[in-house]
């Protein structure tokens, strides 16, 4: 990542990688009963929004390392959240067990990668 001239949150792959996992989960949620289209419909489609948003959150805040990081630990914080209700899905018989492990592996994905930029943000962050 060292090097890499980003021109925005965008060009970011954990950005892309977030938005593909909240797509995947809102195509899942479609077949959720409608019983729980108020509660954990909207509680997993939420929280799996808010890990991009959250990055795309963070970009502009690169001036101050503190500020960078705190928005990119809410997007973990997210995706913890995402998890539980994945897990929640599964429980309940609304994810198939390979559904729920495709998701959970590109969610532990993002993860690593949210960790990765925690821990060096200097690379990505400005300095002017």
């Amino acid at each position: 990542m060292e090097g890499k001239n980003y021109q925005g949150f965008k060009d970011l792959l954990v950005y892309q990688k977030a938005r593909n996992l909240s797509y995947l989960i809102y195509k899942a949620s479609l077949s959720f009963p409608k019983e729980e289209r108020y509660a954990l419909t909207d509680q997993i489609r939420r929280s799996s929004r808010a890990i991009g948003a959250n990055i795309a959150e963070s970009w502009p805040k690169r001036k101050y390392i503190k500020s960078f990081v705190s928005k990119l630990i809410d997007a973990q914080s997210e995706s913890c959240e995402t998890l539980h209700w994945m897990e929640t899905s599964l429980d309940c018989k609304y994810l198939s067990n390979e559904s729920y492990e495709k998701l959970k592996a590109l969610n532990s994905e993002i993860q690593r990668m949210l960790e990765s930029m925690i821990k060096k943000p200097e690379k990505f962050c400005n300095h002017e």
